[in-house]
């Protein structure tokens, strides 16, 4: 490791590479958020600010007590295996729900005009993308059941020549 990997790693905690993407990351947004409520500066910083306690004071609590519940449901080693196949798709539309929930919920009208579609048909589209991932998942834990029956069979059985 180069001395300046370590001097960085000693400063940051990560590397140097980590460190420019979650910048870049941040800047994206920055640039993102300003290009979106244009000569709105006050607005954008109250809105960064403001996402960032919701999520830390509201959101991870949310989170770990969902998944803690979840994974205590799940108590028997046969079902700890369904956990990720309902915490995937949850997680990727609960984040679908955060990013598009004022069109979701029908609350802006402005972005109409931009994308030439009725607010109604938002949440329809976050309906059926969340029943398509939970049926993916599903689809995928049959998958998977099926691969390990088909491997305990092969290997319970004795060859036939």
């Amino acid at each position: 490791m180069s001395a300046f990997t370590q001097r960085a790693r000693r400063w940051y905690g990560e590397g140097p590479v980590q460190f420019l993407v979650l910048s870049a990351s941040f800047a994206l947004a920055g640039y993102a958020g300003v290009r979106l409520l244009e000569g709105e500066t006050l607005l954008i910083a109250v809105w960064f600010v403001g996402a960032a306690l919701v999520h830390d004071l509201l959101f991870v609590p949310a989170y770990a007590l969902l998944d803690r519940t979840l994974r205590a449901a799940a108590r028997r080693p046969e079902r700890r295996a369904l956990v990720n196949f309902v915490r995937v798709p949850a997680f990727l539309s609960g984040l679908l729900l955060l990013v598009w929930f004022p069109l979701i919920t029908g609350q802006v009208e402005r972005y109409e005009s931009s994308t030439a579609l009725d607010a109604g048909v938002f949440l329809v589209r976050w309906l059926i993308v969340t029943a398509a991932l939970f049926a993916g998942a599903a689809v995928c834990r049959a998958l998977q059941v099926r691969r390990a029956r088909r491997s305990a069979t092969k290997h319970r059985s004795p060859a036939v020549h």
